[in-house]
């Protein structure tokens, strides 16, 4: 059976449309299995992370919080509503401290602490990673809102 040349080109761009679709699905596999979000403290404290999922948590490193056992070092992230725990087995980086800005990348445990992969601080005195002073500014807001409705006597 021979086709006629209109039906060759039918099929022709048929099955590029087909290969192009396939492509296209791959791509997008691949970018969304690489996605990763970022969400505060309040919001894991809130269940709103994923549990079997890639994420990045930031905000501050609490005072006092950070315990080093080895390479291992445990520490609360907070966006001074919440706090998270981290756990990371490496090195930290140098301006890694106390007090200071602070996102981690990794996943939560069963337990409830983020197990971190990477931690990543910030390089200078004046820099903080945009979603986590966002969110420093969120729960301070938060904050302030909640006291002047306990300070007027009105129920949040």
């Amino acid at each position: 059976m021979t086709l006629k040349p209109r039906h060759k080109r039918a099929a022709i761009v048929v099955g590029g449309l087909a290969l192009l679709g396939v492509a296209a699905a791959l791509v997008f596999n691949a970018f969304n299995s690489n996605l990763v979000f970022f969400y505060t403290p309040t919001q894991v404290a809130a269940k709103e992370a994923p549990q079997a999922r890639t994420f990045r948590v930031g905000g501050l490193v609490q005072a006092g919080s950070v315990v080093r056992d080895g390479v291992t070092v445990n520490f609360l992230v907070t966006d001074t509503v919440k706090a998270t725990p981290v756990r990371f087995q490496g090195v930290l980086p140098d301006l890694f401290k106390e007090g200071k800005g602070v996102v981690a990348q990794g996943q939560l445990n069963a337990e409830g602490v983020f197990v971190a992969r990477e931690v990543l601080a910030k390089h200078d005195e004046n820099y903080m990673p945009p979603e986590a002073a966002d969110a420093l500014q969120r729960a301070a807001k938060a904050q302030k809102d909640a006291g002047n409705s306990l300070a007027t006597g009105a129920t949040p």
